[in-house]
């Protein structure tokens, strides 16, 4: 009886120990998540850089020629 007892205590789920495995698995996600956000801001900010120097480069260019 002694045994079944123990071993039924030591089989019990911790609420604590849930909580640390599901923190340290939104943990382990959340890195790669960051990176691949990181990169996309990155790209978006390059992309829109780009087209506001062409717009740039075309005003410029048209002052250049008198159109403006």
């Amino acid at each position: 009886m002694f045994l079944l007892a123990s071993a039924q205590s030591t089989t019990t789920v911790n609420t604590g120990d849930i909580i640390f495995q599901l923190m340290s698995l939104l943990f382990l996600l959340a890195i790669p998540v960051g990176i691949i956000i990181f990169v996309v801001i990155l790209r978006r900010r390059n992309s829109r850089l780009k087209r506001v120097e062409e717009k740039l480069d075309n005003l410029l260019a048209d002052k250049d020629n008198g159109k403006v």
